[in-house]
């Protein structure tokens, strides 16, 4: 089977079979069984034709399926599906069909050759083995009908043909009762036949979408991998998945996603070739194979076209149950070559490209390559070292300053920094993903808390007296069910009252697209307490006039990315009165961050901004560092 239509000359490998691991597996253990039954009734055939004196025939017969049985044990050895590739597999099967064939043809020599021999009575055993030899074939080859249908014509026609020309009126019934015989061997193996590929076909599909499943398509790819092995060509492996399908099954539920799934696998499909294989992984994640080609650039292209290509048809408007839908796809990209990998480590590396394209946004397609990988390599490192990192005690604070209108230092942000012996100065924007990914931001947000809540008693003790101390907290810390808890009892430890009105949380702005009672109430809790919250990066993200109004807050922070082209674009200076203006209505103070030039701060100063942050005043400095600029 074709994996994907070519637009050149060259052939495409075959991976797509009806044929799947299990009826291989199946059809090769019945040449053991079948060399058993062979041979073992030949030597009774010997012994019988030897004290009737016809030893010749049985001698020679025999001899012959010495032979043949000595080809099938052959085949026997050769076959290993996990090895051998889609041409090897065809080419053993061919060989196994030709095998059974000549068995069950020798079976029909032997019926003959003493069949014939009334006066010493082996007709009758003749008759009987051939018999046998018709219900084995029904059983052993069921699953085959290309095999079973024609092996039982070989051994039924002779036998009634034998009967026929007897003669007489039991002959004529004899003959009849053949031919029942030969319809009821062929509707058993019929049956079975249609049982086994109907439970093949379910063991091998996805019963929502009709794709073939992960199972099949792992084999389906070792066979390929085996192929690309042999002959050092390339093929492309296209994971996919369905960006924003969670959230239309949670809200339209589950019957609206069932026909969506349907109708982007029959997209999927109409853009591949009728014999490709598209399976579906699970869930909303499907898989393609691409086509095969002689050279890695040609590979590229040829799955970069079909990439493209899938992601604008899935992202075209879904009609379901009179809703218009949009979805997107993540596609990531393994390019199979390399022949010590398996199918398993292919589909891992496309996974590793998707979850890149996820990282990024959404909506685009990643090929895996040396610079994903080592980008995955790093990463995997960075998480393991973080664990440590506590422990270790390499992770420190920084503080950047943040100062009034007449340049006093009113505050200041903490920032986490980690140096790693091996790994050397790691950005927050490495490490801080990794950590909410494995939920060790739990553990390392409550010890920047506690040393945050420690600096600030200590610098109140030197006369170094701020008006507020930023932290910021993460969406998955600040909703973890023990972050209430632990700031009161790190805030009874080391802060007074005074002191916890210093402290401002800073939350971004993708908290507030979470459950809002749950949110306020968590917020109301410690603002009764005396602590203030902060949004970060004000405008970049779930901004909305509701949650200014429902959330309370005590601050607005621009983003940085307003500021830094605010001398030149219009367009970012009415965003900032715009801002300013909000934060007047709803009564909360505004920080600017990422200040870098005088211009940008006369623009902010003007538009009535609170305080200002940036390196036009102070880089990020270690704390001995900020109490020395802080009394200077």
């Amino acid at each position: 089977m074709t994996i994907i239509k070519q637009e050149t000359n060259k052939p495409v490998s075959h991976i797509k079979s009806q044929k799947t691991r299990q009826f291989y597996t199946f059809l090769h253990k019945q040449v053991l069984v079948l060399l058993g039954l062979s041979l073992g009734p030949g030597i009774g055939y010997i012994i019988l034709a030897m004290v009737n004196g016809v030893m010749g025939r049985a001698v020679a017969w025999y001899v012959l399926m010495l032979m043949a049985s000595a080809w099938g044990y052959r085949l026997y050895r050769q076959f290993d599906y996990h090895t051998m590739s889609t041409a090897d597999i065809e080419s053993w099967y061919k060989s196994a069909s030709y095998f059974y064939y000549l068995i069950f043809s020798l079976w029909t020599v032997v019926f003959v050759l003493f069949a014939p021999l009334h006066e010493v009575q082996m007709h009758y055993i003749a008759i009987f083995t051939q018999i046998g030899a018709s219900v084995v074939a029904s059983t052993l080859l069921f699953s085959d009908r290309r095999l079973f249908v024609p092996i039982i014509l070989i051994l039924i026609v002779p036998l009634a043909l034998y009967f026929l020309l007897i003669g007489t009126w039991y002959g004529y019934i004899l003959t009849i009762f053949s031919i029942v015989f030969l319809w009821v061997l062929y509707y058993a193996s019929s049956s079975s036949n249609q049982l086994l590929q109907k439970t093949n076909f379910q063991a091998s599909h996805d019963q929502l979408t009709g794709l073939y499943n992960r199972n099949y398509f792992i084999d389906a790819m070792q066979q390929v991998v085996n192929t690309l092995r042999n002959n050092q060509g390339y093929c492309s492996l296209l994971l996919i998945d369905l960006d924003h399908f969670k959230t239309i099954n949670d809200s339209l539920g589950h019957d609206v996603g069932d026909v969506l799934l349907v109708e982007a696998s029959r997209r999927m499909q109409s853009l591949v070739s009728r014999d490709a294989v598209v399976a579906r992984m699970g869930g909303d994640e499907f898989i393609v194979v691409g086509e095969v080609c002689a050279t890695y650039d040609e590979c590229y292209e040829s799955a970069i076209y079909l990439a493209e290509n899938l992601r604008e048809s899935l992202k075209s408007t879904y009609d379901i149950d009179n809703h218009n839908l949009y979805i997107s796809a993540s596609i990531g990209i393994s390019i199979l070559h390399k022949p010590e990998l398996n199918a398993n480590q292919y589909i891992k590396e496309a996974d590793i490209a998707m979850y890149e394209v996820k990282h990024k946004g959404r909506d685009g397609i990643v090929v895996f390559g040396s610079e994903v990988a080592e980008k995955v390599e790093r990463n995997l490192e960075i998480e393991t070292q973080l664990h440590h990192a506590l422990t270790n005690n390499e992770l420190t604070l920084n503080f950047q300053p943040q100062l009034d209108r007449e340049h006093k230092v009113a505050g200041c942000e903490v920032l986490l920094r980690w140096h790693h012996e091996k790994l050397g100065h790691v950005s927050p924007a490495e490490f801080i993903p990794v950590a909410e990914k494995t939920g060790l931001i739990i553990d390392i947000g409550n010890h920047v808390i506690e040393e945050s809540f420690k600096t600030l008693r200590d610098w109140y003790s030197q006369g170094i007296e701020l008006k507020q101390l930023s932290i910021n907290v993460s969406m998955r810390q600040f909703f973890h069910h023990a972050f209430i808890d632990t700031i009161e009892r790190l805030s009874h430890h080391y802060l007074d009252e005074q002191l916890r009105r210093c402290i401002v949380f800073e939350l971004t702005e993708s908290v507030m697209a979470e459950e809002i009672e749950s949110l306020v109430g968590s917020m109301n809790r410690l603002k009764d307490k005396g602590f203030r919250f902060s949004i970060d990066d004000f405008g970049t993200g779930y901004s909305s006039l509701s949650y200014l109004r429902q959330v309370p807050l005590d601050e607005i922070k621009i983003d940085r990315s307003f500021i830094e082209e605010l001398s030149e674009n219009a367009s970012d200076q009415s965003m900032i009165e715009m801002i300013m203006n909000l934060s007047q209505v709803f009564g909360m103070k505004v920080v600017a961050e990422g200040v870098e030039t005088p211009e940008q701060e006369s623009i902010l100063l003007n538009g009535n901004c609170d305080l200002l942050q940036g390196y036009l005043f102070s880089r990020p400095l270690s704390r001995e560092a900020f109490e020395k600029f802080y009394r200077e």
